[in-house]
């Protein structure tokens, strides 16, 4: 008998000593758009200091080659995408439920000049100055798509073919707005259109603002994947996102908290 609750003992005690042992490591995937990278990876930084044993991985590209990887087999845990578009093509293929993006921050857009500013750009009338160089996010790109946008938004105010002279100077269509942000950076344009947030990340540009009754407001949806490896995790880190903590992480990087959205 006593052998028997001497066992019973060790055996409870071997398994208080399992349930205290430390979990497993776990690696969240997030596919987010390029305009998130440094904001993100301080976020990053902040959620696995608060979730022992967490890791995140990254995949940072324009939302739609996010979006088509996904729709091809990519697995990953959480989208973030730069537009509700790209988003919604993961819903109509079963890939993220209807009424799970949340709208988490927005954008704006900003004309960004390299730091000597060498064509002596001084407005926005200067976009359809002949022989200008620009250079954009490709059309199918949502930062593009917002730039095109925009420039339509200014006919009104610099006339009728003021979109399609500004698009005559348009000497390369990126595939993600940071490589926009590069090849101005670089030199290698006299201007572009990026995101204000990209400014954040790049101070060294100079910027024309447009005014925001012709700029665009980008939304950016996040939602966890259907099927996500860890979808406990993907919605703590959504509500993490969503949280006043990390909304001034993303203001600090140059965006639009959602609660300070009008």
């Amino acid at each position: 008998m006593k052998a028997s609750i001497r066992f019973i003992s060790i055996f409870l005690l071997a398994l208080a000593g399992c349930s205290s042992m430390p979990k497993a490591p776990q690696t969240l995937t997030v596919f987010a758009a390029a305009s998130l990278n440094e904001a993100f990876r301080e976020i990053a930084e902040a959620f696995e200091k608060s979730h022992a044993g967490t890791l995140i991985q990254f995949n940072f590209s324009a939302s739609q080659d996010l979006s088509t990887q996904l729709q091809a087999g990519a697995l990953a845990d959480v989208f973030a995408s730069a537009n509700m578009e790209e988003m919604g093509h993961l819903i109509d293929a079963g890939l993220v439920l209807p009424d799970a993006p949340r709208i988490f921050v927005s954008n704006r857009l900003v004309v960004i000049l390299p730091p000597d500013n060498p064509a002596g750009l001084t407005g926005l009338a200067d976009l359809a100055r002949p022989g200008l160089k620009l250079v954009l996010a490709a059309e199918g790109v949502p930062a593009g798509r917002y730039a095109r946008q925009a420039l339509e938004n200014l006919i009104p105010a610099y006339g009728g073919d003021f979109m399609a002279r500004a698009l005559a100077n348009v000497v390369s269509n990126e595939t993600t707005v940071r490589q926009v942000v590069t090849k101005v950076g670089l030199g290698e344009a006299d201007a572009g259109i990026a995101y204000r947030s990209d400014t954040t990340a790049a101070p060294e540009l100079k910027t024309i603002d447009i005014p925001d009754e012709y700029n665009v407001t980008a939304e950016y949806p996040i939602a966890p994947l259907e099927q996500a490896a860890h979808p406990q995790l993907a919605d703590e880190f959504i509500q993490f996102v969503l949280s006043e903590e990390v909304q001034a992480i993303l203001q600090k990087w140059g965006f639009i908290p959602v609660k300070a959205q009008p």
